[in-house]
């Protein structure tokens, strides 16, 4: 799956609407200075950003799973996207010129959702642990949603509310080296953490009482993992915008495929998942003569490859 991913961003080089649309392989690229510049400065950041936002979402998607035991969750479970929504949304109606006030405003807003979960969560008397955050992100993602309708309600119609439908649409079309190397190496990090506890995932998803029984601090280890995967997936989206459905569908073809240990099905779902945004990406760019967001065509095959993992008899087992 490696070399199959590796072996298609090699090809997506040759995918786009210059010299020609469709797939052209340029052989006066080294005279051609218009072509490198397309090659290395276009589409090779497209590339290694989808590489890059597919691994993270998916490990995020992973360990979200994992630690609530639910195979329905993803990333933005607990308010983290519409968190993100409301933060990116504000910064466009408010006139920011620079794609980095965007960023961190997307971040911020989405960090502080999952804060004000992790709050609710221990203020609410309904409940487990799990239930109680369960609910509490289903009233944060109420709050940043309403606050967010709001935001568009009175945005200029011509400009920062498309500009808002596209950021919520999600695309790649900005990507450049400069975005990449000002988050590369958090998310690499939170990705790293992520593997390196995926041995307590799968003890995490037993439930608690069989989690402490084997000497794992659960509420500990299940914040350190909910905080890591929720960084890692606020500053891909704040990049990228949101994209659905890669953190949900690519864990269950990773467990479909290698079974449910995390040690084998973790890095395969990260790396499915990094073959998938990049595969929508090639699509969503050459398709149709003007670009398709991302969102779309992820939002598109992720719901035909649910339905179709859905309907097939033997099913996976529990998370």
């Amino acid at each position: 799956m490696v070399m199959a991913t590796l072996l298609f961003a090699l090809l997506s080089l040759f995918f786009g609407r210059y010299p020609k649309p469709g797939f052209s392989i340029p052989l006066d690229w080294k005279s051609n200075a218009l072509m490198r510049s397309i090659l290395f400065n276009v589409r090779l950041p497209r590339i290694a950003l989808a590489l890059l936002a597919g691994s993270m979402l998916s490990a995020s998607g992973y360990a979200f799973q994992m630690l609530f035991s639910n195979p329905l969750v993803e990333p933005g479970f607990l308010g983290v996207s519409q968190g993100s929504a409301f933060g990116a949304a504000l910064m466009i109606v408010l006139g920011a010129s620079s794609t980095v006030a965007v960023q961190v405003s997307a971040t911020v807003f989405g960090l502080l959702a999952l804060a004000a979960s992790y709050f609710l969560a221990r203020r609410f008397r309904f409940g487990g642990w799990l239930l109680r955050l369960v609910l509490s992100g289903i009233a944060v993602s109420a709050i940043f949603s309403s606050a967010l309708a709001v935001v568009k309600l009175v945005a200029e119609p011509t400009k920062d509310l498309q500009d808002i439908t596209f950021w919520m649409m999600g695309g790649l079309w900005n990507a450049s080296w400069a975005q990449i190397f000002s988050i590369v190496w958090v998310v690499i990090l939170c990705e790293l953490i992520i593997i390196s506890q995926r041995w307590k995932l799968n003890l995490l998803s037993l439930g608690e009482k069989t989690s402490f029984s084997v000497g794992i601090n659960v509420k500990r280890d299940r914040t350190i993992l909910l905080v890591v995967a929720t960084v890692g997936t606020t500053l891909v989206i704040s990049i990228t915008g949101l994209i659905g459905w890669v953190g949900l569908i690519t864990p269950h073809l990773a467990r479909k495929m290698f079974g449910s240990e995390s040690s084998f099905s973790l890095p395969a779902s990260m790396v499915i998942g990094a073959f998938f945004l990049l595969v929508s990406d090639t699509i969503g760019r050459t398709l149709l003569p003007t670009e398709i967001p991302i969102g779309l065509v992820t939002s598109l095959l992720g719901a035909v490859i649910f339905i179709i993992i859905l309907s097939l008899k033997h099913q996976e087992g529990k998370v």
